[in-house]
């Protein structure tokens, strides 16, 4: 044993610290436990009850708000606010946030003042708890629910339950702005809608950059062309009237369509389709069927093209159906004919909806 106060007994160069006894370090204990005025005062309890109901029932008005303010304030339309947005914008955003808001208030202010207050010390223990262990974490689960007074405290149960329930009214009214429904797609005007596009009989083909129309004759044997409807580019000649803002984006991105040629013997046309081509020429939409994006990558040798998002592949030969890939479904093809000019031109709008699929699409064969 080394003398305390004999330093020449340490080896030079080793630790100080490990020539001294280890001593177990006393348990310092917990602190007193500090009762809160709800937990000694029964008037105060009351209160802090009321408090947080209150704080769940504001919750519920901010939901209903939310609602009355999406049907009644029109984007664009109404007054801007004194921070620079629109009151719709504002209006749904103070009444969600507040709904929000005020929930996550109410629960904290339960956890402070009503659910139980007790220090609870848990020693280090294997990874792998024993069957005592999970038996003692299930009692302790009971255990507080049961001191989180939620039984016992209908107040604050109900109205935490209204409260999260009517948050669930601003989400399922967020869900008709991803498109129309049923009825009003069943009634819905041309080119709008999820079925149908502003692609129409007689319809010009032409260049999706320049809007010039495209004869059949400029079309080689290989090409790709992407192209878009005549509508999208009014002039006085072709007589179309001007889109703007998002509809017009909406339209391209739903009418634009490629072009290829191949040799006519080449082509197996689906039933119903011997006459939805030109010489060897065939249109699909370009937008591939998986969940929408644009495709135009071609090989001409096999007549397939590629979607670079997933890798989805079509045979344009054979109707553009899926020959690899995620997608399920083929590419709508635009059936095709001649003016009197040698334009060419849509027989009619495609036959099925354009675009990603979705729920209400039967698959095709």
């Amino acid at each position: 044993m080394i003398e305390p106060g004999n330093d020449d007994a340490i080896t030079p160069g080793h630790d100080r610290s490990l020539a001294v006894a280890e001593e177990p370090i006393a348990n310092p204990g917990l602190p007193a436990h500090q009762w809160r005025p709800t937990d000694v005062d029964e008037r105060l309890e009351k209160r802090a009850e009321r408090q947080v109901a209150a704080m769940f029932v504001l919750s519920m008005i901010c939901g209903v708000l939310f609602v009355v303010a999406y049907f009644t304030l029109e984007i664009g339309d109404n007054f801007d606010t004194f921070i620079g947005l629109g009151a719709s914008t504002v209006a749904l955003g103070l009444a969600l946030g507040g709904a929000l808001l005020f929930i996550g208030i109410g629960i904290i202010q339960w956890a402070r003042k009503l659910m139980g207050d007790h220090e609870i010390v848990e020693m280090r223990h294997p990874a792998a708890s024993s069957a005592e262990d999970r038996e003692a974490t299930l009692e302790a689960l009971s255990l507080g629910a049961e001191e989180s007074g939620i039984g016992r405290r209908p107040l604050v149960r109900n109205t935490l339950l209204g409260a999260v329930g009517l948050l669930g009214l601003p989400a399922v009214v967020l869900l008709r702005d991803l498109g129309p429904s049923n009825a009003e797609v069943a009634n819905e005007e041309e080119g709008t809608g999820l079925q149908h596009t502003i692609w129409k009989q007689g319809m010009r083909l032409v260049r999706d950059v320049l809007g010039t129309p495209i004869k059949a004759s400029e079309i080689q044997i290989g090409d790709l062309v992407n192209a878009a409807p005549e509508a999208l580019f009014p002039t006085e000649e072709n007589g179309y009237e001007e889109i703007e803002g998002v509809a017009l984006q909406v339209q391209k991105a739903k009418g634009a369509i490629i072009i290829v040629k191949m040799e006519p013997g080449e082509i197996k046309p689906g039933k119903g389709r011997e006459d939805w081509t030109v010489d060897g020429i065939l249109c699909y939409s370009k937008i591939c069927t998986h969940v929408g994006c644009p495709i135009s990558l071609y090989e001409r040798t096999t007549h397939h093209v590629l979607c670079p998002c997933h890798q989805s592949t079509f045979d344009l030969a054979d109707s553009a159906k899926v020959v690899f890939g995620p997608a399920h479904r083929p590419l709508p093809q635009l059936p095709l004919a001649v003016d009197s000019e040698g334009y060419l031109i849509a027989q009619s709008d495609f036959t099925e909806p354009v675009g990603a699929s979705y729920w209400e699409r039967e698959k095709q064969k």
